[in-house]
């Protein structure tokens, strides 16, 4: 047992030979060795200190000593993390790291590997931070989650109207779907900026939007404390529209970022979020005009095929049926010749020639009745294609890749595009009169 952690080890290392006077370690087997029972033994820490003899070389990493009364111990963050680094590393400066203990191959010796750092002396508000999200969680603040629209009308922006999150948004909607934008301006740091974001989500709640995005454009854990307010948390949680939370980190999660139905770390990932592509949109309204395409011309062949097969066998039902009354007519023929005097059979004789004519009247109707009934099926069929109705002169016109049917669903400005026979354009709408059809 060591400082309270129980070693055991793998069993690549149980069937490793144990160190001897016979089998020496390496010096390189030694260091890896002690390095990973330093990462099992202490593992992920925290530590807080002085920073001290802090360097920053060209190859991006910080080199930099952590101290505290009378004990040091040297630190490195690399590049990647640095990129993330949301306080001062300077000399003199207290702060709050994370990371792993390890031992450096080349010298040997034990260092801080850091993933982050945060300004010290942050313990209260954490903990107060922590209390507030269990007490909001417990109300069921974090816990509604309602899906995007998919093509949202209106898109309310909840953030400063100055910043260079907002720009990032209109520049990411107008690249993927034109869509209208309505902006709260609002500031989004220091002492008034809780109050002045709940007062623009109370607006943009009320102006008919389909969605909100609110937030900012990255910052300090200082600079993002308005969005820790529980004033803005509750105001998120009550919109009445889907919220997506851009404030703009990617390291912690804010609790407007857990009160929102979606949250992004950007506010370009954000507007991505909110709208679709709309080139995309149009290949998969193509592709899905010509999968229809293809069913409508299988279903036209069964159709015809259906038909083709119902005459013949209607066809052949008649001619059955002539050949049967002809063969009774036959057999009755016999029994008249059968009977005498000749006068009746020439009565009978004369009977029958009438209903004879009769019969080839009646086969003749019906004959044609048929074939006039399969050629109107033909023509309903071939009256239900959409390229035959507008050859009749008829368009198809949409609107945003939307099939207008009501008039009522267009206004004065809007641009739709009209589909005939043979071409397409675009136009755009000058008056709309609605109604009955």
């Amino acid at each position: 047992m060591v400082a309270g952690f129980c070693y055991v080890a793998s069993m690549a290392e149980a069937a490793a030979p144990v160190p001897s006077r016979e089998h020496p370690l390496g010096v390189a087997e030694l260091v890896r060795r002690a390095g990973q029972a330093l990462d099992r033994i202490v593992g992920l820490v925290w530590v807080e200190g002085e920073v001290a003899q802090c360097s920053r070389p060209a190859s991006g990493h910080v080199y930099f000593t952590l101290k505290d009364g009378a004990s040091a111990i040297p630190a490195v963050m690399w590049r990647t993390n640095v990129a993330r680094l949301r306080a001062k590393l300077e000399q003199g400066v207290r702060v709050r790291v994370r990371g792993r203990l390890g031992i450096y191959d080349r010298d040997g010796k034990m260092q801080l590997y850091v993933d982050f750092v945060e300004p010290a002396g942050l313990g209260a508000e954490a903990a107060a931070l922590e209390e507030l999200k269990k007490k909001l969680a417990a109300e069921g603040l974090f816990a509604r989650k309602r899906p995007l629209p998919a093509w949202p009308r209106r898109i309310g922006v909840v953030t400063s109207a100055t910043g260079a999150a907002v720009k990032d948004i209109i520049r990411t909607i107008e690249r993927r779907c034109p869509t209208p934008i309505l902006i709260a301006d609002c500031v989004v740091q220091g002492p008034s900026a809780p109050r002045m974001i709940v007062h623009a989500m109370t607006m943009i709640s009320r102006a008919n939007v389909d969605v909100v995005i609110v937030g900012r454009g990255g910052g300090a854990a200082t600079d993002l404390a308005a969005f820790n307010d529980e004033r803005v948390v509750r105001a998120v949680a009550a919109c009445p529209v889907p919220v997506v939370s851009a404030v703009g980190h990617e390291i912690d999660l804010t609790l407007c970022d857990l009160a929102a139905d979606r949250r992004a770390s950007t506010p370009t990932a954000a507007a991505e979020l909110c709208v679709p592509v709309l080139a995309d949109l149009a290949g998969a309204l193509a592709k899905e005009e010509r999968r229809l395409g293809r069913e409508m011309g299988i279903a036209i062949r069964h159709a015809r095929h259906d038909l083709d097969r119902a005459a013949a066998e209607g066809e052949q039902a008649l001619r059955a049926k002539i050949s049967l009354r002809a063969g009774a007519l036959a057999k009755l023929e016999k029994r008249l010749i059968g009977l005498h005097p000749k006068a009746q059979l020439a009565t009978r004789r004369h009977a029958l020639a009438a209903l004879d004519r009769r019969l080839a009247t009646v086969i003749t109707r019906k004959t044609t009745s048929a074939q006039h009934a399969l050629g109107s099926i033909a023509a309903r069929l071939d009256a239900m294609s959409p390229l035959r109705v507008l050859d009749r002169g008829y368009a198809l016109v949409t609107k945003s890749g939307e099939v207008v049917k009501d008039a009522a669903a267009l206004e004065r400005g809007d641009r739709v595009d009209v589909r005939l026979a043979r071409g397409a354009f675009a136009a755009t709408v000058d008056d709309v009169q609605s109604g009955e059809p």
